[in-house]
């Protein structure tokens, strides 16, 4: 089970509620959804990445970890753009040994581990920077911002926290116990609100364990609907039970409450401790595993043709066709799962199969930045009984870890995906609608702001995968499954224990680029 922080406090009530509904909400954003999709934010300036050439041995238990244990979620960020498939007239590159698509946190970790082993390979990258999933905004430079993910999260025994400390980034704890919640509202919690929050999430947790028992497999919103006959509940009951649905599940795991599997959604590992911030930004865990590797940016592959002459691996970009011995692919599952490559000879069916029943999570971040701090700063989180569910729901403050007037938004799932057809000024305005509803109409505009829409990256097409009913976890086994000793797969996707983490996609790579080595 994940440490979720609105259980450290346990509890809400909500005044002023109304009739009740028949279905467990959809979510979906209040403000007008008919404006253009925005640009993603600028991207940061390259990184310098620190001096030290030495990279840390992944610890033998770590490594073993993940390749035998059954982790709580980054938080980064499907109206995908999708591009068209076109096999350009290529030149062709030199030959190279290995060449690894992607420059993400899989596809770093890979690359350095085999340029440690005496294999230098090439590294392709589709955007115009490193990181992937991983990117720190420097927009604002007293204040770095990761529009990715931002914790390592259980820093024992972690090996980006073994990373983290020897590049010597500056990290700060953030507390679930510190977490303030508001209902509808806008009132505090009482004791009483809490207490109907505790029955609730008991009677939730009941629901599911019983679900995992049973042979078929229902989505979460199916299950706790039956359990808790929803239709029966009064509208207060069914908002703090939404509440409860988000917090614990959608914003944990980037997945709807209709798509995530009673089954499978926690079929996962933790590191244990607690969740460590970067002050700096985490892409210096990036640039630091960047060093000393030939990275090729603004190179999106098009076609990986597996099964030629010789058993070599051809790779075609928009400006080269490169030849290799072996080829790791660490694209994300969402770049996967809209056949943005082209694969000759197409895919084995089980690993196609694998693609098309895992899906891939949002979670969108909205930074604001205020004149002063308006908030109660002592506390890290902020919890929201919203009336329209899933929206604004979960808040985090920078003012007691960085000393700095700036807020986090998260919306997730549904919410997350819908929100990026909005205009920036309108995402502003509906969370400033909600902490106007905290905290006052004298709630000062804020000063600047960063948004992300993770679903719309044509490179990302989310923030990361989930098990949705109709996937179980050997998929992902299926999904990392190398080909012939010619073609891997790494990723958080293909962890199967540890899903949707910085940590998963790092010892993935690790995995991958050991499996390399073994045949090279």
């Amino acid at each position: 089970m994940h440490r979720r922080h609105f259980l450290q406090w346990l509890g809400a009530t909500v005044v002023g509620l109304s009739a009740s509904t028949s279905t467990l909400p959809s979510y979906a954003p209040t403000a007008d959804i008919s404006a253009p999709v925005n640009a993603t934010p600028v991207p940061p300036p390259a990184l310098s990445p620190p001096s030290n050439p030495t990279l840390p041995p992944v610890p033998t238990a770590v490594a073993a970890q993940a390749v035998t244990a059954d982790s709580q979620r980054d938080k980064t960020t499907s109206a995908v753009i999708c591009l068209p498939i076109v096999v350009a007239q290529a030149v062709t590159a030199a030959f190279q040994r290995v060449i690894v698509i992607g420059a993400g946190m899989a596809g770093l970790a890979a690359a350095q581990r085999l340029s440690q082993r005496g294999i230098k390979p090439l590294v392709l990258e589709a955007r115009d920077r490193i990181g992937g999933r991983l990117w720190t905004s420097n927009k604002w430079p007293d204040a770095p911002m990761d529009l990715g993910a931002s914790w390592i999260h259980g820093v024992d025994g972690n090996p980006i926290m073994t990373l983290a400390q020897t590049v010597g980034a500056k990290m700060a704890t953030t507390y679930y116990e510190s977490t303030i919640g508001y209902g509808s509202q806008g009132q505090v919690l009482s004791d009483a609100q809490e207490a109907q929050i505790e029955r609730l999430d008991k009677a939730i947790t009941q629901a599911l364990k019983a679900a995992q028992k049973r042979d078929d497999d229902q989505s979460i919103q199916t299950v706790i609907e039956k359990a808790l006959n929803w239709a029966k509940l009064s509208l207060e009951e069914q908002q703090l039970v939404s509440f409860i649905l988000n917090g614990k599940f959608e914003q944990e795991y980037a997945g709807s409450i209709g798509e995530l599997s009673a089954h499978w959604y926690d079929d996962d590992a933790a590191f244990k401790g607690d969740d460590a911030l970067f002050l700096a930004g985490y892409g210096a865990i990036a640039g630091y595993l960047a060093q000393g590797l030939d990275i090729k940016t603004n190179s999106p592959v098009r076609q990986i043709e597996w099964k030629t002459a010789k058993d070599r691996v051809s790779v075609t970009t928009d400006s080269a066709t490169y030849v290799a011995e072996k080829v790791l692919v660490t694209l994300p599952l969402g770049v996967l799962k809209r056949s943005a490559v082209m694969f000759k000879p197409a895919l084995p069916a089980q690993k196609q199969k694998a693609i098309e029943a895992l899906k891939m999570g949002v979670l969108n971040k909205c930074y604001l930045r205020f004149p002063k701090v308006f908030w109660q700063a002592k506390y890290d989180w902020m919890e929201y009984v919203a009336p329209n569910a899933g929206e604004w729901v979960e808040w985090v403050s920078f003012a007691r870890p960085t000393g700095l007037p700036i807020l986090l938004g998260f919306n997730a799932a549904n919410i997350g995906q819908s929100i990026e057809a909005l205009s920036d000024e309108k995402i502003v305005a509906s969370a400033m609608q909600t902490l106007r509803t905290i905290f006052g109409r004298n709630t000062p505009d804020p000063i600047d702001y960063q948004i992300t829409r993770w679903s719309s990256d044509p490179f990302a097409g989310g923030s990361y995968s989930f098990n949705p009913v109709g996937a179980v976890p050997e998929m992902r086994d299926h999904l990392a499954k190398s080909l012939d000793d010619v073609l891997y797969f790494a990723g958080e996707a293909a962890s199967r224990q540890y899903f949707g983490t910085v940590h998963g996609a790092y010892l993935s790579g690790v995995k991958a680029a050991d499996e390399i080595l073994k045949t090279a």
